[in-house]
């Protein structure tokens, strides 16, 4: 498959950054792939090791799973390929060129201005995000990763509560209520005044609950640095979900809190949270 500049996404084998495959099925990858600390497919608390088919490596469940799963939006619920497709294609370089400086970013542990720097150094790239606005024109129904909508049905019908919280400007909200995504709650980090990784978005995420315990939400995210270790300090169970650029390039820190379920997608999620409270599908 050539490199064009059409159709692109992360997922091509000619790209720097690749998603795993979008299914339903269990991953194939080997469990220490992303070392011992963040295996893929186990809880990591007090409920034993369960892995991605259900079996529970060590005896036990946890009386006190989570009720509540707060998906974060980027990269969990929404493929971003068209975010960055749009700022390549505004900044005149080719995806693949874009893709990889993201990636040596990433890996480096700068953020997207080191992007922006290292592509564009004369430009001031806020000047272009009305335009990039006008060209990506918000959330449609082929963003959606294709788990995302089974994933979170699945959840409502198992009792969970379900609240969708990320960083994203307000205008989001709209635009992905749009897409009739089944949830207890939504709110954009515009609305709530706060973004990630500020310890007090997660104290507006509990706000959103009515009133429950840090302990009783699960947060899912891609990213450690923004999802995976504050919601851990403020005392939320957390999954990380390895796909995208930053959930596939990113390392956990020794000094982050061991995530107590590390997927490279959703489709097993609901399995597993039922099994993690000792129930069955």
């Amino acid at each position: 498959m050539s490199c064009s500049t059409t159709n692109w996404s992360w997922s091509r084998p000619c790209s720097v950054i690749t998603h795993p495959p979008r299914t339903d099925a269990p991953v194939s990858r080997p469990r220490a792939w992303a070392g011992e600390r963040a295996a893929v497919g186990r809880v990591g608390r007090p409920g034993g090791t369960v892995t991605l088919d259900g079996t529970v490596e060590q005896p036990g469940v946890d009386d006190d799973a989570p009720s509540t799963v707060v998906f974060d939006i980027g990269e969990v619920l929404i493929d971003e390929t068209r975010v960055w497709a749009v700022w390549a294609d505004l900044l005149g370089v080719s995806h693949l060129t874009f893709a990889s400086v993201l990636g040596a970013a990433i890996v480096q542990g700068e953020g997207l201005q080191a992007v922006f720097d290292h592509l564009a150094p004369n430009l001031e790239w806020q000047s272009l995000e009305q335009e990039h606005e006008h060209r990506y024109g918000g959330f449609r129904e082929e963003d959606l990763y294709p788990d995302a909508r089974r994933c979170l049905e699945e959840l409502v019908s198992l009792g969970f509560s379900i609240v969708i919280a990320g960083n994203q400007p307000a205008r989001r909200r709209a635009q992905l209520a749009s897409l009739g995504l089944p949830h207890d709650a939504m709110a954009m980090s515009e609305e709530l005044g706060v973004a990630k990784p500020d310890p007090a978005f997660f104290d507006r995420v509990l706000e959103l609950t009515g009133g429950d315990e840090p302990g009783e939400l699960l947060y899912v995210g891609d990213r450690t640095d923004n999802d995976v270790a504050p919601a851990a300090a403020a005392g939320l169970r957390t999954c990380w979900l390895r796909r995208g650029p930053w959930g596939q390039l990113q390392d956990l820190p020794d000094t982050t809190e061991e995530p107590d379920l590390v997927l490279e997608g959703l489709g097993e999620l609901a399995t597993l949270l039922t099994t993690w409270r000792g129930g069955t599908t």
